[in-house]
């Protein structure tokens, strides 16, 4: 669908249709609005001075970096340049996305990172602090768990999706504060999933559809019968720091003191790497509410796909 929905708890207007908005709320107002197509004339050429903020890893000496990040025009404009040809461009408020898709691509492809990358960093500028995380309902309330990539926290949304608990997001979770308590924002609902994760929980990659036809990733559509997307924001009960242990080992939990889990709690945040002086002192002071605020616990899960039913039971146990 397209239009205006309610995402990541903020009124964002696609002005082309994307798979992953189905089933999301929509809204009456816009406070953010992507277009997918040309980029505006004066930021489309690639000669336009700009200055390099990060630059990612590029998969070999002869590869372009996996990203480029840059700011143009007196810092009016974000520019992410990815190796595969797509360019997006973010104006400084976080109010405006355009995005291209490049020769061979398709819509979906440029969705990827719209709905995840993109967002990020908008809700960034927009003032709002974001783990990288998944988050799912437990009891009533949102668990979150962060990790860098590859810990296992879209296996454990997905795993917990299996036993009936809806799932907020697989990636970014937007924190802000409501009522005096911390709450997880909705994102959309998919959860992505490499193939070795699909296999193990599904039986078979080929029981989820790809991403796009390009992308050999999966996802597991919330939008079943089950009604298993958490479209309102949850206040946040816990946030389980993920780490990989020893195949062999039983899942173990240990709670965290607050000035420790400040410090976990740091790497984890999603964008740092882009942000500037007076959005990172937002992020700390944030944080320092939020360690005292809400338990943050070290879960450390075995690295074995067939056991992350263990890992939900120890989180299950833990919060009972």
């Amino acid at each position: 669908m397209h239009g205006c929905v309610n995402l990541y708890g903020v009124g964002v207007r696609f002005n082309r249709p994307l798979g992953g908005l189905r089933g999301l709320p929509s809204c009456d107002r816009a406070e953010v609005s992507i277009h997918i197509g040309d980029l505006p004339r004066e930021l489309a050429d690639e000669r336009l001075p700009a200055r390099d903020r990060y630059v990612g890893e590029a998969q070999s000496p002869d590869a372009a970096p996996s990203v480029r990040f840059a700011e143009a025009l007196d810092r009016a404009f974000y520019r992410f340049s990815y190796a595969d040809g797509t360019r997006i461009v973010v104006d400084r408020a976080g109010d405006n996305v355009w995005a291209t898709v490049p020769e061979g691509a398709t819509v979906e492809d440029t969705g990827t990172y719209l709905l995840g990358p993109t967002m990020g960093f908008v809700l960034r500028l927009r003032g709002l602090v974001c783990l990288h995380a998944s988050a799912v309902e437990i009891g009533g309330a949102a668990v979150a768990f962060a990790g860098e990539a590859g810990a296992g926290k879209s296996s454990l949304a997905a795993a917990f999706a299996q036993r009936g608990h809806r799932v907020l997001t697989d990636d970014v979770g937007a924190l802000r504060l409501l009522d005096g308590r911390v709450h997880v924002a909705p994102a959309y609902p998919r959860v992505r999933l490499w193939p070795d994760s699909a296999d193990a929980l599904f039986g078979s990659r080929d029981a989820l559809p790809r991403i796009t036809p390009s992308w050999d990733k999966r996802y597991l559509d919330l939008n079943d019968g089950a009604r298993r997307f958490a479209d309102e924001p949850l206040a946040l009960a816990a946030i389980y720091v993920l780490r990989r242990g020893r195949r062999d080992l039983s899942p173990s939990i240990q709670a965290l003191d607050p000035r420790t889990a400040l410090i976990e709690l740091v790497p984890q945040m999603y964008s740092t790497r882009l942000l500037d002086g007076p959005m990172r002192a937002r992020e700390f002071e944030f944080l320092s509410i939020l360690v005292a605020a809400v338990p943050v616990l070290r879960l450390t899960c075995p690295e074995a796909f067939g056991r992350i039913h263990e890992v939900c039971d120890a989180v299950l146990r833990d919060r009972g």
